[in-house]
């Protein structure tokens, strides 16, 4: 079975220096029939401002990633880790039984695009870590590419949950399959372009998901980056 979740419908929250899209429930948006889907809790993609970002604010129990599309975003947390992740970029901060951190634009001319992702771990009240590692475009060209999974095989970052993160660049005739195990499901979220899923056209901002689907197939892109999310 297959549901489409179009751009149009996610939330949407303005606050000037933070333009965001919630693709499920968050903050002040709030659709009961958009809580998350299966582990996968949150996908918010984000817009900030040159000179802005999130204060100080602290998380328990999240498996948070963030994927950079454009720009650079500045990290520091009470764990005493400080980088700035670019493009290409993936951050995964297990915050167990507490972590504190701020994320700030850096650049006074450029905005940052990023799409900010939490998954509901496995286990609870876990000593909170930070990974980050770098995955570069020829990886993901034609190809899904493991990003993020419980083991962190293949250069993979490691998440608490029985979940695996694909990233993949499509355009021209490259295609892409992935197979799903009995059981499982999938979320596919177009980070920019245009793909088609097993003959379902989505655009930049869209979403597929997926049950009881052996295979999925992504082709007919157009400079598509693509995120696909195996999970349980």
């Amino acid at each position: 079975m297959i549901a489409l979740r179009k751009a149009d419908e996610r939330g949407h929250a303005n606050h000037g220096w933070l333009d965001s899209y919630h693709s499920f429930s968050f903050a002040d948006y709030h659709d009961p029939q958009h809580m998350g889907y299966s582990s996968l809790r949150v996908i918010n993609e984000d817009y900030v401002q040159p000179g802005k970002g999130f204060g100080t604010h602290g998380h328990r129990d999240m498996e948070i990633i963030t994927y950079i599309l454009e720009g650079a975003l500045e990290h520091k947390d009470s764990m005493g880790n400080g980088s700035v992740i670019r493009p290409g970029d993936v951050q995964r901060m297990s915050a167990g039984t507490g972590v504190q951190h701020s994320e700030f634009n850096p650049s006074q001319s450029e905005i940052v695009h990023l799409l900010q992702i939490w998954i509901e771990p496995n286990v609870t009240g876990i000593e909170p870590s930070y990974e980050e590692k770098h995955f570069d475009a020829a990886s993901k060209r034609g190809t899904p590419r493991l990003i993020a999974s419980s083991d962190g095989h293949d250069g993979s970052v490691t998440i608490h949950q029985d979940a695996s993160v694909y990233a993949a660049l499509i355009d021209g005739t490259e295609r892409v399959s992935h197979q799903l195990a009995a059981g499982r499901k999938a979320y596919v979220h177009v980070a920019r372009g245009k793909v088609s899923v097993n003959g379902k056209a989505l655009s930049a901002g869209d979403a597929l998901k997926a049950s009881d689907e052996s295979t999925l197939v992504l082709d007919h892109g157009i400079q598509a980056e693509v995120l696909l999310f195996d999970l349980k």
